[in-house]
C-alpha cells in the first residue's frame, strides 16, 4: 500500500508520538529514528517491554501505561510483534499508526485497515519528517527527482 501524502501528514501533524520498539542499541533504526523525532521537537514516548530507559528517559513497558492523549505510534518492532503492538495500539484508541518499514506484515496492515485509523506503512518516517538529513535527504531528494514522493 503506498502511503498518500495527506496520511503522511496527519500522522505528522502530532506532535505527541510513542515510538514502539525503540532499542537500547544507539546503531538500530529504534533509536535513531526516536533521538531524530525529539530533536525535531516532536514529544516522543519510548516503548520497549526491556526497559524503563532510554537515552536516560523514562521508557513505557507497553502501550497500556501511555498517557492517554499519545494517539500516534510508529512502530519499529520486530515482524513477529507487530501485529500484537497494532492490535494494541489500536484497542487503546490510538488512531495514527506508522508501521515503519522492515516491521510491516500483511497480517497487521490489514488489522489496521479494518479499524477507522489513518495508517502509514510503506515509507520510511526519516524520509518525511522535516528537516530531513544525512542519506535520507539524499535518498529523498531521488524520489522527488523521479516523482516517487506520495502526492
Amino acid at each position: 500500500m503506498k502511503p498518500t501524502k495527506q496520511a503522511i501528514d496527519t500522522f505528522l501533524a502530532g506532535k505527541k508520538i510513542a515510538i514502539a520498539g525503540v532499542s537500547r542499541n544507539a546503531k538500530k533504526f529504534g533509536y535513531q529514528a526516536y533521538l531524530d523525532m525529539k530533536s525535531k521537537g516532536f514529544e516522543v514516548y519510548a516503548v520497549n517491554p526491556n526497559t524503563d530507559v532510554i537515552d536516560g528517559q523514562p521508557c513505557h513497558r507497553s502501550l497500556a501505561t501511555l498517557p492517554p492523549e499519545v494517539k500516534h505510534l510508529l512502530v519499529v518492532t520486530p515482524k513477529p510483534e507487530t501485529l500484537g503492538v497494532v492490535q494494541n495500539a489500536i484497542g487503546k484508541g490510538m488512531d495514527n499508526i506508522w508501521i515503519q518499514q522492515m516491521s510491516e506484515t500483511p497480517e497487521a496492515i490489514e488489522f489496521a485497515k479494518g479499524h477507522p485509523v489513518n495508517l502509514v506503512t510503506n515509507a520510511c518516517i526519516l524520509m518525511h519528517c522535516s528537516p530531513v538529513k544525512g542519506v535520507h535527504k539524499f535518498h529523498r531528494g531521488l524520489m522527488k527527482l523521479f516523482r516517487l514522493l506520495p502526492s
